[in-house]
């Protein structure tokens, strides 16, 4: 059992300021997000659909997976999503040294920049922490030298093996509203609820006239 919330409470925003949890508009926006890749076939799979809908989204790819796999995560760029820094190694902040902790997020930008091909070259100054855990110190630093870092307003708990699909779907189209920066995963283990929720949250929003967008 989990007591992570699905909608970060207000006091949370508040204790960390300098943390982006949502994106203040009164537009009807939404900002899907996207762990733990590139993976193939899944990401592939998250590709596609977003297209079916116009919607763009953010990538927080870890860097050995970006290694593994450089082509997948040039599509994503090529195709207008974001991409931000999500370690080299999926570390744990709470776990490892801020020096450690750093040195891993530098291991991942430095991969992200070997992989991009010429006329993609881009600055990448977003980065998720795993598991949104990251320490006052190790935050401070990365913001200190240029990061922006991404939380959440909504989880929709698709790697979650306790909670259903429907429950997944059902956690995001409730709680989400304009503004929201909402948490998928395209990974293995989140792949059975989100490929159940993603197509189902992109048809129920863009009929109630909302847009996607990815973060800047």
């Amino acid at each position: 059992m989990t007591l992570t919330p699905i909608k970060t409470p207000v006091v949370a925003k508040k204790m960390f300021p300098n943390y982006v949890w949502d994106m203040a508009t009164t537009d009807k926006t939404l900002y899907l997000t996207f762990d733990d890749g590139p993976t193939p076939e899944i990401t592939n799979w998250v590709l596609s659909t977003l297209k079916q809908y116009n919607a763009k989204a953010s990538f927080f790819c870890i860097g050995d997976n970006v290694k593994k796999h450089p082509k997948l995560f040039q599509q994503i760029i090529s195709e207008g999503h974001a991409i931000g820094n999500h370690t080299q190694n999926h570390l744990k902040g709470w776990k490892v040294t801020s020096k450690d902790y750093l040195k891993n997020v530098e291991a991942c930008d430095k991969v992200f920049k070997s992989e991009m091909i010429d006329d993609q070259s881009q600055m990448v100054n977003l980065f998720r922490p795993p598991y949104g855990k990251i320490t006052p110190k190790q935050g401070k630093k990365l913001i200190k030298i240029g990061y922006k870092i991404i939380m959440w307003d909504v989880l929709s708990f698709d790697w979650d093996k306790n909670v259903s699909p429907n429950n997944c779907l059902n956690n995001v189209i409730t709680k989400a509203k304009p503004g929201s920066i909402v948490v998928f995963h395209d990974s293995v283990k989140a792949s059975k609820n989100m490929m159940h929720a993603l197509p189902k949250v992109l048809e129920h929003f863009r009929d109630k006239g909302y847009r996607f967008k990815s973060l800047s």
